[in-house]
């Protein structure tokens, strides 16, 4: 018999050891600097061959964990994940290492899916559904938030080659425990793979993922950037035409007509984007403008990892009972809150005292908000389909955050810019003014030359150019952020049902299209309702 609970933990872990490896590898960026040599671009596609990877194949694997198994599936993807990690620790030069995170990519696209999918079929009551939902969500929320801990504990203690070798043990014991309690549960009735349709997908995907991480350095009007995303737009009107024409689509395309999954989809997109640019803007905040280490930085982090966990588990149980509607909404006018909040007080001398308050009112309303909407979004697919269903959530999270350091990133990188160019002394040396418009850090860096060289008053003015440049650059990026959580919150009291439709209401699945064995003890009806699409 196998045990729920384990069966949790052993899919919980898995869905950590992915979500963490999404953040930690940033804080050892300064060390594959001066270690690897790594080149701007070079550090760019450190991180990006990770996400990009992992997008485009997202909608195959979980459609693939569906037709295989999903256990074997996410063992497979655990023993990628895990070995890349390794090869990544063992490479000597930045082109190896890009390699290595690219393949961890594939892994992660393997796991994901794999996690929330099976959860879907073991916790098949919706309550309990929910909390474990709940739980997988406050899992990834809290991994993201605690990456920079972890790297920054472990640069301070070994090299970066550490980070890559944590990993895998972390890969190896989800494995181990996958394997010994994780019931097999696949989809009957998808034996036959819809071949052009991976294809297509992977292809939409990989277009639109790279030209949102292309956007910024090659401009977003630029012909390199209409063209990615003019390709993106074709490859996914193929995917659709494709997907109704065929008699075993991957994705039923009809289910975006299902309010419940696609608007629960725009939240997820938006709360990640907000939750992205969340991050790439506070760590720079904490060690520029604070003076933080890595590790000090993640440490001040901890009240976002604190109550984005515990209202992710509040979140899906309150949708249960006041509907996912109002949940939702609060969480993401909540997101709203905190960006004005922190566009319209933050100075160099703001109190950790009130960022924390502020981290906390984001916690909790990116809980509120990407839980129940990934509950929302598993409950409007067939149990037997849970693997792509997942699938697409995944890639609602990745394309928000993807979106969310490209757009606010850019935003923040032209006002920087051309405020630090109107803040310059007139007689910086080009080579300097040069140095100083590429990062915050880098002006500092510079204003500390200055000063060291004994031109103090070059060196403050430098100093005081920097701080008020990013603070204006930030302020308006959280301004941004806040816009795109409103929208969020229009779209949510729009189009978001508050409810599934009841059982009376819904039709049965076609004839033979059973749910898979699911753990002994498991609730729920031998067949599984079919999506409808007004279940407000």
């Amino acid at each position: 018999m196998h045990s729920k609970p384990l069966i949790l933990v052993s899919l919980l872990l898995a869905s950590f050891a992915i979500n963490l490896d999404t953040t930690i590898v940033n804080v050892a960026l300064p060390s594959l600097v001066r270690e690897l040599h790594a080149t701007t671009t070079e550090l760019q596609w450190v991180v990006d061959a990770y996400n990009l990877v992992f997008a485009a194949l997202l909608l195959t694997a979980g459609s693939l964990s569906d037709r295989l198994g999903r256990k074997g599936m996410l063992m497979a993807g655990l023993a990628v994940f895990g070995l890349a990690s390794l090869a990544g620790a063992a490479t000597t030069t930045p082109s190896a290492l890009i390699a290595a995170r690219a393949v961890m990519g594939l892994g992660a696209a393997m796991i994901f899916p794999a996690t929330l999918s099976t959860i879907a079929n073991v916790f098949t009551e919706r309550r309990e559904r929910a909390l474990s939902i709940g739980l997988w969500g406050a899992s990834a929320g809290v991994a993201i938030a605690i990456g920079p801990i972890v790297g920054g504990f472990l640069l301070e203690h070994f090299t970066w080659t550490s980070i890559f070798v944590f990993m895998a043990p972390v890969a190896a014991l989800s494995a181990v425990l996958v394997g010994l309690s994780v019931p097999r549960s696949d989809d009957p009735a998808g034996a036959r793979v819809d071949l052009p349709g991976f294809a297509i997908s992977t292809a939409a995907m990989g277009a639109l993922v790279f030209t949102i991480i292309d956007g910024p350095d090659a401009g977003w009007s630029s012909a390199r950037s209409v063209a990615g995303f003019a390709a993106a737009a074709v490859l996914f009107g193929l995917f659709v035409a494709w997907e109704r024409r065929t008699d075993a689509p991957m994705l039923e395309v009809g289910l975006f007509r299902n309010m419940r999954f696609t608007a629960a989809s725009g939240s997820v997109t938006i709360a990640f984007f907000t939750l992205f640019g969340f991050v790439f803007l506070m760590t720079q905040y904490f060690q520029f403008i604070q003076g933080f280490s890595p590790l000090s930085t993640g440490v001040h982090l901890l009240p976002v990892a604190i109550s984005v966990g515990v209202s992710s588990v509040v979140g899906t149980r309150l949708a249960v009972r006041a509907g996912t509607k109002l949940v939702v909404t609060i969480g993401l006018l909540a997101i709203t809150a905190f960006y004005l909040w922190v566009a319209t007080v933050i100075t160099a001398q703001t109190t950790y005292a009130v960022i924390a308050l502020q981290m906390v009112v984001y916690g909790v309303g990116m809980g509120l908000t990407s839980a129940p909407a990934t509950e929302s979004i598993m409950g409007a697919v067939q149990v037997h389909k849970a693997g792509v269903g997942s699938a697409v959530n995944d890639s609602t999270r990745l394309l928000g955050g993807t979106l969310g350091v490209a757009v606010i990133g850019s935003v923040y990188a032209s006002l920087y810019g051309s405020r630090l160019t109107a803040g310059l002394p007139h007689r910086l040396p080009s080579g300097l003014s040069a140095a100083a418009h590429q990062s915050v850090g880098a002006a500092i860096a510079v204003s500390n030359r200055l000063s060291a060289a004994g031109l103090h008053q070059a060196g403050a003015a430098v100093h005081r150019a920097a701080f008020d440049a990013f603070l204006h650059g930030i302020s308006v990026g959280c301004l941004v952020a806040g816009a795109a959580a409103v929208v969020g919150a229009l779209v949510a009291v729009a189009f978001l049902p508050a409810q599934p439709p009841s059982a009376s209401v819904a039709a049965p699945a076609p004839v033979g299209r059973r749910r898979p064995p699911v753990a002994a003890g498991a609730a729920g009806p031998a067949l599984e309702p079919v999506p409808v699409g007004a279940d407000g």
